[in-house]
């Protein structure tokens, strides 16, 4: 195990809250829709991963024991933002999945970003954690490959039923 670095833990933290600031901004202006990328969202999500690109290739996975709780979830938020990047995204995905392993991230992490890039390729998700607005406006989720043991699955890395989570997005 490592130590907890807390520069590193704040610097995670502070481009995680400013990917969520911006991110809230653009919902507010309404200038954040489905018509493709905004570009001061992306400009946020390159900056992030470049920073994160480097720390990675300094340090590793930025796991719970060198930068806590909270900055192992900014890590791993940049990671999921990174959507411009499929190749840094499928990197990441590797990093997440052997953290998980060994106990430096949840499992529900690596099974997030696998969906999320199952999705952007056009491929149909594993655990049912990416959602899209159906034609009037619903969120449901994105095509489940196997969905008749999706639960299984979402339990097994530590989610709740997808029947849960739907009835948490519509509320």
């Amino acid at each position: 195990m490592g130590y907890l670095n807390e520069r590193l833990r704040s610097e995670l933290v502070a481009m995680a809250e400013n990917d969520l600031s911006v991110r809230e901004e653009l919902i507010a202006d309404e200038s954040l829709t489905n018509q493709g990328y905004h570009p001061r969202m992306e400009a946020v999500h390159k900056r992030n991963a470049s920073r994160l690109t480097l720390i990675i290739d300094r340090c590793g996975w930025p796991g719970v024991s060198l930068v806590g709780e909270n900055g192992a979830w900014a890590a791993w938020l940049i990671a999921q933002h990174a959507i411009g990047n499929p190749p840094f995204m499928r990197r990441c995905l590797g990093l997440l999945k052997q953290a998980a392993s060994e106990n430096e991230a949840p499992r529900w992490q690596p099974a997030m970003t696998e969906d999320r890039i199952r999705m952007y390729e056009g491929r149909p998700q594993t655990y049912g954690t990416q959602f899209q607005p159906d034609k009037n406006g619903a969120f449901v989720p994105y095509t489940i490959e196997n969905p008749e043991n999706v639960n299984e699955r979402r339990r097994a890395v530590g989610l709740n039923t997808l029947e849960e989570k739907i009835a948490e997005i519509r509320e």
